[in-house]
């Protein structure tokens, strides 16, 4: 795509809403293939029990916590790279993604051993239900070596959002979930031979589905992209400093992202001690939840990525207009879905789950979730703003209180008052709202401004 227009002044590179569509858009359709797993892992859960329907919350965020740790580690490669894109140093892009990719390696080795190690006695502890501990505790083992095709993938997903060739990642997802869908088949009901395996052939399925996509990336970078321009041709050597100058960038996305979803598995924790109807219900809202969260998504990427690249091209006084076009397109395509879903709750509901009164009970919370949105939406692409600047440590820091705040306020309504799962929900509301007012306060404090990367 092309870089930019050109404001009135004929000055500063200013992205139009059709450039940011351009660049979003493939990264949406990517995310809502993505989104799909999960919705495809549910679903399956959602017709073989109670039990495995909660079991699959507690696991599935478990296993969340540990990819979004690497998934941080690309995102800050992904600043990185999308700056070296912006300054012109195409080279560099490879060389950060070729160093990315051995440290997210070597990463996943440490993480299924510590898994291995811990995971049992983790799980047994936090989660009161033995039932519900050990079907949790069947998916994770199966689903965590894949974090050896997830980390490689999601560095793969940073250098084409980072030089905004984002359209791979459209094909990239479609095989993904198709892979997924066919594989669950296969494992979770036990079919063309094989036994059935539940919540375990889940995980099985959407492992190897992680693997069908690293291979895709693979091969369709080595037949479509000009790996000599971007230095994916050929390996410099790995060296300790390069490393280093990237973990400065991205070691405060990596924490952020490990933090960040710690404290929704600890949210899915309090659930879990109000009862498994509480539990399977808040499974069913968070998958629906991502239905609208991948559209955001698809703008606070495009929001991180082109911010940085249109300072590495020196035109920092341009960020705000950019975010703004971002924030309306945001607006526009959440609202419209929260809408539709709250008007007809009972038919997105089934998609989930065929269980009557996990349907009626998830009405009201899904309702609660709809209107969280709306603070929401620019709660996250002020902060991924905020990223995008280099200021990740910043990001972190705002993050870390609105955190805070959130954390608080679910011990009190869930621990304490113990109250109905809807009001529960109402945490969204506080969370958006704190992380709304923090990221706005800097990136109208204009203390960016001056950060180099």
């Amino acid at each position: 795509m092309k870089t930019a227009t050109m404001n009135v002044q004929g000055k500063a590179p200013v992205y139009s809403y059709r450039q940011i569509w351009t660049v979003a858009y493939p990264i949406l359709i990517s995310l809502v293939m993505e989104q799909m797993i999960g919705m495809t892992d549910t679903a399956f859960m959602g017709r073989v029990g109670e039990t495995e329907l909660g079991a699959s919350a507690i696991a599935g965020v478990f296993y969340m916590v540990v990819f979004m740790i690497g998934f941080g580690f690309s995102i800050g490669s992904q600043i990185i790279i999308a700056r070296r894109n912006g300054e012109g140093r195409f080279q560099e892009t490879g060389n950060v993604f070729y160093h990315g990719v051995c440290f997210l390696l070597g990463l996943a080795a440490v993480m299924v051993a510590l898994s291995e190690m811990f995971s049992p006695w983790l799980i047994g502890k936090m989660v009161s239900s033995p039932a519900i501990a050990d079907a949790a505790l069947s998916y994770v083992k199966w689903r965590i070596p894949g974090l050896f095709f997830a980390y490689v993938t999601a560095m793969f997903r940073a250098f084409y959002v980072g030089t905004t060739q984002t359209r791979t990642l459209t094909l990239n997802s479609i095989t993904m979930v198709l892979s997924n869908v066919v594989f669950n088949w296969i494992f979770v009901f036990g079919k063309l031979g094989v036994p059935a395996m539940g919540i375990a052939g889940a995980a099985i399925g959407s492992t190897l589905a992680e693997f069908v996509s690293l291979v895709f990336f693979i091969v369709y970078t080595i037949a479509r992209t000009d790996c000599r321009k971007y230095g994916l041709n050929s390996f410099k050597g790995f060296h300790f400093r390069k490393l280093g100058d990237i973990l400065t960038v991205s070691i405060w996305t990596m924490i952020q992202n490990g933090v960040s979803l710690s404290t929704w598995l600890i949210f899915f924790l309090f659930i879990e001690h109000l009862g498994e109807m509480p539990l399977a219900v808040s499974n069913i809202i968070r998958n629906v939840s991502g239905l609208m969260w991948m559209v955001l998504t698809a703008f606070s990427s495009t929001c991180s990525s082109l911010v940085s690249n249109i300072i590495g091209n020196g035109h920092p006084d341009a960020v705000k207009g950019l975010v703004i076009r971002i924030l309306k397109l945001s607006y526009a395509a959440v609202a419209v879905m929260a809408v539709l879903i709250a008007l007809f709750p009972h038919a997105v509901l089934r998609i989930y789950t065929n269980i009557p009164e996990i349907i009626e009970a998830a009405v009201p919370s899904l309702w609660v979730l709809c209107s969280a949105y709306m603070l929401t939406v620019p709660a996250n692409i002020f902060f991924q703003a905020v990223s995008g600047t280099g200021s990740t440590r910043t990001a972190f820091l705002l993050e870390l209180g609105a955190l805070a705040v959130y954390m608080l306020y679910c011990w009190f309504i869930m621990h304490i008052i113990r109250a109905d799962v809807a009001v529960c929900w109402t945490a969204e509301h506080v969370y958006g709202c704190v992380m709304m007012l923090l990221c706005g306060w800097y990136l109208l404090s204009g203390r960016w401004k001056n950060r180099q990367i």
